[in-house]
């Protein structure tokens, strides 16, 4: 058996975060439709357009690497979507759907941020100059998105959960 590298490793996470990408492109229109406050449907408009553009990006990056572009199921992506499945079901009608909406959005970017953050040093590492800018254009979007639904949450969306509650 062949010993595996970095190399191995980046095509394996590569492959990864397209399944999760792929799976998030699907979730948001739920999300979206599922979202009272305005804000945050278009937040996550906003994102379903960015991450059509992200997969993209990954298509790029494994042409770049000579692979053909394939998702391998990630468990971790499906997990978190699941988790805000049962917060839309659980919580449908409630005040506090929206702050459980946006804190299910933020562990799947802070799981994105994770993946890419990690594929931008090992494409550093391995000398794929091309696939560095690539990955570090969705790593700026998936941080901009999380700062956005940060203040959402903070500025709208969780006082109004706790003053309807109250």
């Amino acid at each position: 058996m062949a010993q595996k590298m970095l190399d191995d490793l980046f095509y394996d996470t590569l492959k990864d975060i397209y399944f999760a990408e792929r799976q998030i492109l699907k979730a948001l229109p739920k999300m979206a439709r599922s979202a009272t406050d305005p804000k945050l449907k278009q937040a996550f408009e906003k994102h379903k357009e960015e991450t059509q553009g992200q997969i993209e990006r990954l298509q790029q990056v494994f042409e770049l690497i000579g692979k053909r572009a394939q998702g391998k199921t990630c468990e971790a992506i499906q997990g978190i979507i699941a988790e805000g499945e049962e917060i839309i079901d659980e919580f449908k009608g409630s005040p506090a759907l929206d702050a459980g909406l946006i804190s299910s959005a933020q562990a799947v970017e802070h799981y994105e941020i994770t993946r890419y953050g990690t594929l931008r040093a090992w494409a550093h590492q391995l000398g794929y100059k091309d696939a560095v800018k690539l990955l570090d254009m969705t790593l700026e979007e998936e941080s901009r998105t999380d700062e956005d639904l940060t203040k959402l949450a903070e500025t709208a969306v969780n006082a109004a959960a706790q003053q309807k509650a109250a």
